[in-house]
């Protein structure tokens, strides 16, 4: 039995095909909730942020309202929102540990090792400080939709690592998806060199994608880090996550004291005394403008719910599915922004995200080897695959014959 090229890969395509739509109608009411609330909690956690930056009120001079742009205070309330999925790690364990059968060892949420010495967990937790800190400040100086666009470029930094400190082998697929990556940040950059903002103030716009870039190495060393050596001992994902949240409020918010007194050049701090970070300003700015308090609270529980349904899509679905719904965050962060005016509307941004979609895409296999698969039925569909070739396969089918 001789099987040309062209039913070779009409039956791998088939496979291919059906096992693609089995995973698409096994998705469940539950699995369309968590897909949602990802999108949704993710989108209003980084415009939440951005409107906190744009909310002017008075501090403690009470002379002159300004910007409220206190990056590490924000991130003091961003390390909190990750500190309550530790909270509600505990509530669900010690609710179903009183059942006394074992359920709390089955539970999605909480099955996994729970002996293990946190501090392992403290270097990644300095570099999410640190990430974080940094993305914040950027944040402060650049579009909504740039911080999420430019967030993609941990992808490039996470594969360069793996393969020196992991040694994973990247083929084809993944450096030509890495290529269209660099090409949509690239355009990003470019349209932001061009629309700049209302004030005309465009260096300020590309010192702030090039610190969100800067922070994405640190994110890549930290998921790195965590593969090597907190993926081995099993912890829960909401267990790591909370743990993580607490080293780094802790640490933060101690190191807010040596801040407030660290004298800096005003044009990196806009506070009334020039420094680091004004803690208390940032407290004064809150309680002379209530309003601050909306978008605050919207990033602490946002985190805390986009960081729950982000593990959760990962073990229902796929961390593929997670990364394109997160691509799809993108999207609606980039249309708000649009709407409300936050930013001008530039052709080379779109060109630019539809690049980092499709290298995400391409990246992930997610929509490339279909089409690939069928030129390749078109090229060869006249040509026999090579004896040497076929024999495994013939071999194989009549074995299952028999």
């Amino acid at each position: 039995m001789r099987l040309t090229g062209c039913n070779l890969l009409n039956t791998i395509d088939q496979r291919c095909f059906s096992e693609f739509r089995a995973q698409k109608m096994a998705w469940t009411g539950y699995q369309v909730f968590l897909a949602l609330l990802l999108v949704t909690t993710g989108s209003i956690n980084t415009l939440s942020t951005k409107w906190t930056d744009l909310i002017e009120s008075y501090g403690k001079d009470d002379k002159i309202p300004r910007k409220f742009n206190h990056p590490f205070v924000q991130a003091c309330v961003m390390f909190f929102g990750e500190f309550l999925c530790l909270l509600v790690f505990k509530i669900i364990f010690f609710k179903l540990k009183r059942r006394n059968d074992g359920s709390e060892d089955q539970h999605v949420l909480t099955k996994g090792n729970r002996e293990f010495n946190r501090f392992i967990l403290w270097p990644p937790a300095m570099c999410d400080l640190i990430a974080t800190s940094t993305m914040y400040i950027g944040l402060s100086l650049t579009y909504a939709s740039s911080f999420q666009m430019l967030r993609g470029s941990v992808i490039i930094f996470v594969a360069l690592f793996s393969k020196i400190f992991l040694g994973r082998q990247l083929g084809i697929r993944r450096w030509l998806g890495i290529m269209f990556i660099a090409i949509g940040l690239g355009l990003v950059g470019i349209s932001d060199m061009l629309g700049g903002d209302a004030s005309g103030d465009t260096k300020k716009i590309i010192i702030g994608d090039c610190l969100i870039v800067l922070a994405q190495i640190i994110t890549a060393t930290q998921m790195v880090y965590e593969e090597r050596f907190v993926g081995r001992l099993n912890i829960a994902s909401l267990q790591a996550v909370g743990f993580e949240g607490l080293f780094g409020f802790v640490v933060l918010s101690l190191l807010l004291i040596p801040m407030y007194f660290i004298h800096v050049p005003a044009s990196f701090a806009n506070n009334e005394r020039h420094v680091v970070e004004d803690a208390i300003e940032a407290f004064y700015m809150i309680k002379n403008n209530n309003l601050l308090l909306v978008p605050i609270t919207g990033t602490i529980f946002s985190i805390a719910f986009f960081n729950f349904a982000g593990i959760s899509v990962t073990k229902e679905i796929s961390a593929t599915t997670r990364m394109v719904l997160d691509s799809i965050r993108t999207m609606v962060i980039w249309g708000v922004s649009l709407g409300i005016g936050w930013q001008t509307f530039h052709y080379l941004q779109v060109a630019g995200f539809a690049s980092l979609l499709f290298g995400m895409c391409v990246y992930n296999d997610i929509i490339v080897m279909r089409p690939l698969r069928a030129i390749g039925r078109k090229i060869c569909c006249c040509a026999n695959i090579d004896d040497e070739m076929q024999q495994p396969i013939i071999i194989q089918q009549e074995a299952d014959q028999a």
